[in-house]
């Protein structure tokens, strides 16, 4: 299953993350008061992205 990166950055986005920059594959977002175990996270420029991934973003983010 597949989950669409808009989605994805929609969650981090109303958790108070924001676009950090722009990497060669990915993006870079930051949290300057973060809840999970990082305060930047990677999301992959893809259209979907694999469950798993994505589950494993939102859990390092804080958000799951």
């Amino acid at each position: 299953m597949l989950m669409k990166r808009r989605d994805l950055v929609k969650k981090l986005e109303s958790a108070g993350w924001y676009l950090k920059r722009h990497g060669d594959e990915h993006d870079i977002y930051k949290h300057d008061n973060p809840v999970g175990t990082r305060n930047s996270v990677q999301v992959p420029r893809h259209r979907e992205i694999n469950e798993v991934t994505a589950k494993q973003i939102l859990k390092d983010a804080g958000l799951k």
